[in-house]
């Protein structure tokens, strides 16, 4: 078959704020660069990070710094961060804000002129940089007006599936045009992966189409490690009504400003679910305990706004409880608490959202609200310096990259993770490109593939990817969802196995010309794969911590919170591993503070673990 191709230094797959971060360093280092992208250019789920970029600018509270920054991000990472990571983060988020404020970006401003700062989950000053409640809009269309002004060359509507690879080194990456079908394949000397998560493989998730696991899948198959693939944020806050948009995110922001979580019983429930690490002495009460939030600088610290993976099992809790809402959620509450003026000029894309799709006025009455697939900590292992993964020649940055968040990713933190990496990834995927040879990209190799894109047509199976599709989501919603047990996720594990033989079997029918079921029959190996390395993850990591919480084993234990499971590709099976955390060096343990119950700062101690067994 004919295969279109071109050739580059750098080959960017993603276009929200990593992939464009990364694409836009790489040009500006002098490689010849491209960026493709599976959908639109700007419509990336970078654009559903309303709340804010997260960075220590100190602008509303001048205690704020990037070590308190780092504490944070750890301690709400259940220490299962890569240190590395996570204090670069905190280093150079600040500026990596100014610099989108330099290239246009538009935030809101405190009454001196600087950067206004707002609250979120886990953080324990304000320290996110916003633009209402749309600021993952304005870092999108900053960064896209930045790379087009840059005369990158940008392939839309693009979807690349498999990376070309010469010897053990990337050497490109192969897919097809979504509207005419046609195959297309770029040679590279470095390939940068952004491609996000893998939302789509769940019933009930904020994530859109997009979402279909394509990086960590193609990484995977290159020989690449995964780590914490077990780790999946649900966030609390997703429309639960009406069904057709169930799902779709509820920012953080709307609790970031003053909102509150109430149950069917108008009960203000997290009260109940403060960890006892975060109480003060003897907080026992409700009103102690909201005597000393109260007390920490202006309601910073309300229970509300504890860590992502706190108050989503707590929801949970509630509704399992029978004091959920009619409709499986509880209330979100911030009409009560706030004016009208005040919401919808600090909220006005939720405002809008619920007026137009629940004809709910959330300046008079509370939201439905209920957890949502949302994110994943786990992915592609990466070098923390510079966005390596281990197979020479391909990086990832962002959603796509693991390490940075460990066991749950605090809000706010991902949109300045895109920008401190992406940056990062470009950087080294242009230096790279600059002292190695032009690969050669495998004619047999690329036959191969372009053998794989044909296939279900030529299949004449009965099985529809649709309900192969639906499936599937079932099963990750029922069996690997907020709260998991050993017999569930293997139950989950067989029903994958069957699915994997059902989606051989699919076949489409019509031309390559903008076909939705030929896609989805090809996507259906990226969300199996995926699904599975997220099951046997979750399989082996017998404790609870931060997005992973096992039933029968409810409680975190502090031998886990040293290791990373690590997921391999070999010889067509996946083969997982335990492997012991970097080792956190002695200034930054004093950082982070005493370990909270059952957990424990990684030090290097820990024996190396082949096989699982240590």
């Amino acid at each position: 078959m004919d295969v279109e191709r071109h050739e580059y230094d750098v080959v960017v797959i993603g276009a929200g704020g990593a992939g464009l971060r990364a694409a836009i360093e790489a040009h500006a280092l002098g490689a010849k660069t491209a960026i493709v992208c599976k959908s639109l250019l700007g419509k990336a789920h970078t654009v559903m990070a309303e709340g804010g970029i997260a960075a220590a600018l100190g602008n509303v509270w001048p205690e704020d710094n990037w070590k308190v920054h780092f504490r944070d991000t750890m301690r709400g990472g259940k220490l299962l961060n890569n240190w590395r990571m996570a204090q670069l983060h905190a280093q150079e988020a600040p500026d990596r804000v100014l610099e989108l404020e330099e290239w246009g970006a538009l935030f809101d401003r405190t009454n001196d002129g600087l950067i206004l700062q707002r609250d979120f989950g886990g953080h324990r000053y304000a320290r996110l940089a916003h633009v209402g409640d749309r600021t993952g809009l304005e870092m999108i269309r900053t960064l896209q007006d930045h790379a087009v002004a840059s005369g990158i060359d940008v392939f839309m509507e693009c979807t690349l599936r498999h990376l070309i690879t010469d010897g053990q080194r990337v050497a490109g990456a192969i897919g097809y045009w979504r509207q005419s079908g046609g195959l297309i394949a770029f040679g590279a000397k470095a390939v940068v992966l952004a491609t996000g998560g893998v939302g789509k493989a769940w019933k009930v998730t904020s994530n859109s189409w997009e979402y279909t696991g394509d990086g960590i899948a193609m990484a995977l198959e290159a020989g690449a490690d995964l780590i914490d693939m077990e780790m999946t944020q649900f966030h609390p806050t997703a429309m639960v009504w009406p069904l057709s948009v169930r799902g779709i995110l509820v920012t953080e922001g709307v609790r970031g400003d003053g909102g509150t979580l109430k149950n069917s019983k108008g009960d203000r429930f997290m009260f109940k679910y403060i960890p006892d690490f975060f109480r003060a002495d003897t907080a026992d009460t409700e009103r102690e305990a909201d005597a000393w939030y109260e007390d920490k600088k202006n309601n910073r610290r309300t229970p509300d706004l504890l860590p992502r993976d706190e108050v989503a099992r707590a929801i949970n809790t509630e509704v399992k409880a029978g004091r959920g809402t009619e409709h499986g959620g509880v209330f979100l509450d911030i009409a009560s608490r706030r004016p009208a003026d005040y919401i919808r000029r600090r909220l006005p894309s939720m405002y809008h959202q619920f007026k137009e799709l629940a004809d709910v006025d959330i300046t008079k009455e509370a939201m439905e609200v209920g957890p949502t697939l949302h994110y994943i900590m786990g992915g592609i292992r990466v070098d923390a310096d510079t966005a390596a993964a281990t197979v020479p020649g391909l990086y990832a940055a962002g959603e796509v990259a693991a390490g940075m968040h460990g066991a749950n990713r605090l809000g706010g933190n991902s949109l300045s993770d895109l920008l401190v990496f992406g940056k990062r990834a470009g950087q080294a995927a242009a230096e790279y490109s600059k002292r190695t040879p032009a690969p050669r990209a495998d004619d047999a190799q690329v036959g191969a593939y372009a053998q794989r894109f044909a296939a279900p047509f030529e299949r004449g199976g009965t099985e529809n990817p649709y309900a192969i599709h639906a499936e599937l989501q079932d099963t990750m919603q029922e069996l690997v969802g907020i709260i998991r047990r050993r017999d569930e996720l293997e139950e989950a594990l067989a029903r994958l196995e069957r699915l994997r033989a059902r989606a051989a079997r699919a076949g489409v029918k019509g031309s390559r010309v903008y076909n939705p079921g030929w896609h989805l029959a090809l996507d259906l190996e990226n969300l199996i794969a995926v699904s599975e390395a997220v099951a046997r993850s979750a399989l082996v990591r017998e404790e609870s911590r931060g997005g992973h919480t096992r039933e029968d084993f409810p409680k975190p234990d502090p031998e886990w919170g040293s290791k990373n499971v690590v997921t391999r590709r070999r010889d067509g099976r996946l083969v997982l591993t335990t492997e012991p955390l970097p080792p956190v060096p002695g200034e930054l343990r004093a950082l982070i503070g005493d370990d909270k119950p059952g957990e424990k700062v990684a030090t290097g101690s820990e024996p190396a673990i082949v096989g699982g067994k240590e």
